[in-house]
């Protein structure tokens, strides 16, 4: 099945959900789904906070998963959707996984509005040539998950 015929809002609308449950957990307000075939076949959100690691961004975990679970032609046919484009970190680790494309919600430069950082570099240019970075998809959707956040108070 052909990536551009995935259901990309609702793919994106589980992403939010994942965000809504790391905020609500304790965790900065970050999911990703992994898609193929244009079903969900992997899901995570950040846990850097609960599980006191920071590798635990969702992107990151998800490409580590992958790796272990899916052969590298399936995870060239797989979609990565997150609620916000991967930072450079994630980037690195989704090179090794070959997806397909990331398709993201709020860019790294609307993020650092938010967290008062902006990304050295951002990840179509770590991924460019092995996958394509899609986006902004639903932004103000997922603008809103990032205001309804607290950044000013300690989130590590």
């Amino acid at each position: 099945m052909n990536p551009d015929d995935f259901d990309h809002d609702s793919h994106m609308r589980r992403a939010f959900e994942l965000a809504r449950e790391a905020a609500d957990r304790g965790d900065r307000p970050f999911g990703s789904v992994l898609v193929r075939d244009d079903a969900v076949v992997l899901t995570d959100s950040n846990r850097v906070v609960t599980e006191n690691d920071i590798r635990r961004h969702p992107e990151l975990h998800l490409a580590y998963r992958a790796c272990r679970k899916l052969e590298s032609d399936d995870r060239a046919e797989t979609v990565m959707y997150t609620s916000t484009e991967p930072c450079p970190m994630c980037a690195g680790g989704m090179v090794r996984a070959g997806f397909d494309r990331v398709v993201y919600s709020v860019d790294g430069d609307e993020i650092a509005e938010f967290t008062g950082s902006s990304p050295s570099v951002r990840s179509a240019t770590i991924l460019d040539g092995i996958t394509a970075v899609v986006g902004p998809v639903l932004n103000e959707e997922g603008r809103r998950i990032h205001e309804e956040y607290d950044w000013s108070g300690t989130h590590d």
